[in-house]
């Protein structure tokens, strides 16, 4: 009786509830993964349109300080036109005489009895510049203008100068009220770099410019200058200049900024006006650094060949959004950088908590599931399984719970019917065996007799396929025996005899004066000479005769081995001896050769000189013969000339010998190349399929194998043969 099933270890509920937690852990995960997403795409876009909104009202509250000076600029122009359009000559030299003064260092500028810089503009002439009336009116008309519009102006502005084209400034700044008194005399402010740019060459639309972020000589601060030029009547007259202090601006762009973002102000062309890193001292921007160069030139590059009109860009290598708007006025671009983090982390921080909360859900529904299985499935199901256990031990005898409606129940139905069902065919089967071992008798008995059958079957099979190789391999070496003996007999033939009969008879005849005959006679004298090489060409027939002979006895030895071959063709262990492989190569050319002559073939040879390896030579000489005797035949369709048979010879170190026979011949179709070595496949009408495959077989007995290769019909054939590279024992 079969023991009883044991347990198995791991019940269906924990089963179940494993699977069922991993499958509602990928819901939790994916609605997790897909409500970051939702959420950082809602989040990305609030902060960019929030990023963008920040930086436009940031960019007007900044530029407001540049537009205010460009319309104060614009107001002072309007009134030094009309000024020196109003002022009469008359009333110039008089006011000019009592407001300024020539000193004696060259110079001209304003007279100290009375002169309050705090309350009143100053004036100051660099030494060596020509004053006629027209610039004493035109700084007459400056003085003036100042003086009515400068106090109004400090309000917001430090200072407020107008600048002539020959060199004079007049200028209202009452935080250095005696600077006119203090600028030296070789002074020069044309040379400003605020002045050159508005001449008009370099302002020919005659605009208001803004100047680079300098620091000034004599204050020592950071300022930039805006310059607008007055032209009358085709002529540049003077240029009117308003200082904007930059500590405040570039203060609040390093420092006034959004959470975790930063800001940068840069020019048009590149250059960096404020950004995080750099230094302030005395209200002064110094020289400083980003963390990475390299990070600040990127955003320098993003800001200036980003889109027309688009307000925010992204810098994927470094994971940031631009925020861009141009300060109207410089024309300057402020930058506030965003990192993505910031837009990333509170969509991860929503995300964690809805992976919190919903695995929170799942160990409840577990817990719950967990229960229900317990009462609903896991005790039925045990109830099931000892019933099994019983029915396995032969026990038909069930109770079973039937009364339930849903699918236990039925299963309970059917597991008792199955049970009547299996009792039944348990008693059947007892009677069916009895029956069944007389007949498996019967027929142990039948099949017998069938194997005998098929082993004398087999064995006249086997001796048939012998005799079949045998014949074919004997055929080919007896051609080769039949073609030494005709060649033998045909130098028999070819023997002139019957000259040394004629020789002899001449001699006879001339028995009685012999050496008259010899040294005075023409034929007598030819006779020593014809002698010596009629010996001479004996000598040399007997030798090949002598050697065509050796050839026959070396193939009726090859025929015999053959047989052997044959006969323990049931890889029975054979003799190795040392064989030296090239000169078993030009034996196998050599029986082949009547037939290689007949055909018109050329052999080439590539027979490297290795040392002798322990092998079967009459195998390997069998081997041989049927390749190169396959591969004359292979080229009957060859024009004569190109019919070339290669052997090769080699040993690569390492690796096994190998010796290749090539033909440049019919080729050998891919189909084919599966079924080459099949027992009876020939390509040939005459031929009988033997070679090959006991070529084959015989290589493999050897240790070794045989391969074919063709590139196609028409291509040729290359055969290789490899054979274990044993070496011959050195004998002490």
């Amino acid at each position: 009786m079969p023991p009883p099933p044991s347990r198995p270890r791991a019940p269906l509920a924990r089963s179940t509830l494993i699977k069922m937690g991993a499958r509602i852990a990928v819901v939790i995960a994916l609605t997790t993964f897909f409500s970051f997403l939702h959420m950082q795409h809602t989040l990305r876009a609030e902060a960019l349109a929030q990023l963008e909104q920040h930086v436009s009202e940031r960019s007007q509250r900044e530029q407001a300080i540049f537009l205010l000076a460009q319309d104060n600029l614009g107001v002072a122009r309007k009134a030094l036109e009309e000024r020196l359009r109003s002022l009469s000559p008359e009333d110039v030299d008089a006011r000019f005489d009592r407001l300024f003064v020539q000193l004696p260092d060259g110079t001209i500028r304003s007279r100290l009895e009375g002169f309050d810089g705090t309350k009143m503009p100053g004036v100051f002439v660099p030494r060596g510049v020509t004053v006629d009336l027209d610039m004493r009116r035109r700084l007459l008309a400056s003085y003036d203008v100042l003086a009515q519009y400068g106090p109004a102006f400090h309000v917001r502005f430090t200072d407020t100068f107008i600048t002539l084209p020959e060199g004079p400034i007049i200028i209202y700044w009452p935080a250095r009220a005696t600077w006119v008194h203090d600028a030296e005399p070789g002074f020069r402010v044309t040379q400003q770099v605020y002045f050159t740019a508005s001449v008009p060459a370099r302002n020919p639309e005659r605009r208001t410019l803004w100047s680079e972020v300098y620091t000034d000589e004599v204050s020592g601060r950071s300022m930039t200058t805006s310059t607008l030029p007055l032209d009358l009547e085709g002529q540049h007259v003077a240029s009117i200049s308003q200082d904007v202090l930059m500590e405040e601006l570039l203060a609040r762009t390093i420092s006034d900024h959004l959470p975790g973002a930063y800001n940068v102000l840069v020019r048009e062309d590149g250059e960096v006006i404020a950004y995080p890193g750099m230094a302030m001292k005395g209200g002064i921007s110094q020289p400083g650094s980003m963390a990475d160069e390299g990070h600040l030139r990127s955003i320098i590059e993003r800001v200036k060949n980003r889109p027309r009109g688009q307000a925010v860009v992204e810098l994927p290598e470094h994971g940031e959004y631009l925020a861009v708007d141009q300060l109207q006025g410089p024309g300057w671009n402020f930058v506030t950088v965003l990192p993505k983090s910031m837009v990333t982390k509170p969509a991860l921080e929503a995300a964690r908590y809805v992976l919190l909360l919903g695995l929170v859900s799942l160990v409840l529904e577990l817990a719950i599931m967990a229960w229900v299985l317990r009462r609903q499935i896991t005790q039925p199901l045990l109830v099931f399984t000892q019933a099994t256990d019983r029915v396995a031990s032969g026990d038909f005898h069930l109770e079973l719970d039937t009364s339930r409606n849903d699918e236990l129940g039925q299963l309970a139905r059917s597991f008792r019917l199955m049970s009547d069902e299996i009792q039944r065919r348990e008693h059947a089967l007892r009677e069916a065996n009895e029956s069944l071992e007389q007949r498996v008798e019967e027929r142990t008995r039948e099949l017998k007799e069938v194997h005998l059958q098929l082993v004398q079957s087999a064995r006249r099979a086997g001796m048939a396929e012998i005799a079949t190789n045998v014949l074919h391999n004997v055929g080919n070496v007896l051609n080769s025996v039949y073609t030494s003996a005709q060649l033998a007999k045909e130098r028999m033939t070819g023997m002139r005899l019957e000259h040394v009969s004629r020789v002899a008879h001449l001699l006879d005849e001339h028995q009685a004066d012999a050496g008259t005959f010899l040294a005075q006679d023409e034929r007598g004298k030819n006779v020593v000479p014809f002698l010596e090489k009629l010996g001479r060409n004996l000598l040399e027939e007997r030798q090949q005769i002598t050697t065509l002979l050796d050839d026959v006895g070396r193939y009726t030895e090859h025929v015999g081995d053959i047989v052997k071959v044959q006969q323990n063709y049931a890889r029975t262990p054979r003799l190795q001896e040392p064989v030296h492989l090239a000169g078993l190569v030009e034996d196998a050319i050599r029986i082949n050769a009547a037939g290689l002559t007949r055909h018109q073939v050329k052999v080439v040879r590539q027979l490297a000189d290795l040392p002798p390896v322990l092998t079967d030579k009459h195998k390997v000489l069998m081997i041989l013969v049927n390749l190169v005797s396959n591969g004359k035949y292979a080229m009957d369709g060859v024009p004569v000339p190109d019919r070339i048979l290669s052997v090769k010879l080699e040993q690569l170190p390492h690796e096994p010998v190998r010796i290749q026979v090539h033909d440049n011949g019919m080729g050998i179709a891919p189909e084919m190349l599966t079924r080459i070595f099949q027992y009876g496949f020939t390509t040939r009408e005459e031929g009988h399929g033997f070679g090959l495959h006991s070529s084959a077989l015989a290589a493999q007995e050897m240790g070794g194998s045989l391969t074919v290769h063709s590139d196609g019909p028409g291509r040729g054939a290359t055969f290789t043969l490899e054979l274990p590279s044993l070496a011959v024992p050195q004998v002490a």
